[in-house]
């Protein structure tokens, strides 16, 4: 049974010169790109996740060019677009149901960031029961700082894709995925 492919939050706030610029977007959303080419081509399901905050929010505003999503993983016109308030894709949203639609098909994940909508919305979904692969080289995280402590992107992402194993998802990259024909 082919998987689901929930493509979250690429959007071009998290691109150079949007509000929240991340480490590595463009590598992530071509490695995204790369998945969903192969995966359309396999006739399999596409389920997008696009963020919105309130005006005011400080990215990913209602409205505003950065909320839309990136143009390389843009939407055909048969795949749905959930819009979520919350980190986790499954709050407030009907990402349950939808994904009940497709009979309970396991996840393929992708998007922004590692370090929040990613890490919640896998978590969800692992407690929900779903057999969950995240596509780590089609993520990207920011930098952090916490006590005095910086934290470079690339070490927030690693670490949160290490976690995220850990919690029982299975953690691929683009190219082991797309090479393998599973």
């Amino acid at each position: 049974m082919l998987p689901v492919l929930v493509i979250i939050d690429i959007q071009r706030d998290y691109f150079p010169g949007g509000r929240h610029p991340l480490v590595g977007p463009d590598a992530a959303a071509d490695a995204a790109a790369r998945v969903l080419a192969w995966h359309r081509g396999r006739n399999a399901p596409v389920i997008h996740v696009r963020h919105e905050s309130p005006v005011g929010g400080g990215f990913l505003e209602v409205g505003t060019d950065g909320a839309e999503i990136d143009a390389r993983v843009a939407p055909t016109a048969d795949e749905p677009v959930i819009v979520k308030h919350a980190p986790n894709s499954f709050v407030g949203t009907d990402l349950q149901e939808r994904l009940r639609d497709f009979g309970g098909r396991p996840l393929l994940v992708v998007g922004m960031m590692t370090s929040m909508c990613v890490d919640a919305t896998v978590r969800a979904a692992i407690d929900l029961g779903y057999d969950v692969t995240v596509v780590g080289d089609a993520c990207a995280a920011p930098d952090l700082a916490h006590d005095g402590l910086e934290v470079d992107g690339r070490a927030v992402h690693a670490a949160f894709l290490a976690a995220l194993g850990g919690a029982g998802a299975v953690i691929e990259t683009s190219a082991g995925l797309v090479g393998s024909g599973r």
